[in-house]
């Protein structure tokens, strides 16, 4: 298969994703894969599959979708947005994703890149006022 096509399953996959399919994880990823998010950043497939879980228990209504994808050799940059509730409140987070596939197309790494500062931790109560104070005093005027 061409990374293209792995790729397009790869994303499929992950528009699909439910706590009912990470069992099918392993036919995706390396077992050393590389998972890296602003939160996390480990390896091995075992790993990647507890940061899923944490998430599906921690946020309700998902959904993620992959609105463009560019591929180049054996890496596809994919532009997404993810929503859902937290706590009952609802969020939704952009960012892009660097996944790199080995010869066998299954991912050796996917590292997600969002802006965490502006997307989720604004939203904190305290942090989010902080950070807001920083903002201002750090824009360009």
């Amino acid at each position: 298969m061409t990374t293209q096509q792995t790729a397009a399953a790869y994303k499929q996959y992950l528009e699909m994703l439910s706590p009912e399919s990470l069992s099918d994880l392993r036919d995706y990823v390396t077992p050393e894969v590389h998972f890296a998010d602003p939160f996390n950043d480990v390896h091995g497939v075992t790993a990647m599959r507890r940061i899923f879980d944490d998430m599906f228990e921690a946020v309700s209504n998902i959904e993620f979708k992959v609105d463009r994808m560019a591929i180049d050799r054996d890496t596809a940059l994919m532009a997404w947005a993810f929503t859902g509730e937290l706590r009952g409140q609802p969020i939704k987070l952009e960012g892009m994703s660097r996944i790199t596939f080995d010869a066998s197309g299954c991912v050796t790494a996917h590292i997600d890149h969002w802006d965490s500062a502006t997307q989720f931790y604004i939203r904190l109560p305290v942090i989010g006022w902080l950070l807001s104070i920083v903002r201002r005093r750090a824009a360009a005027r």
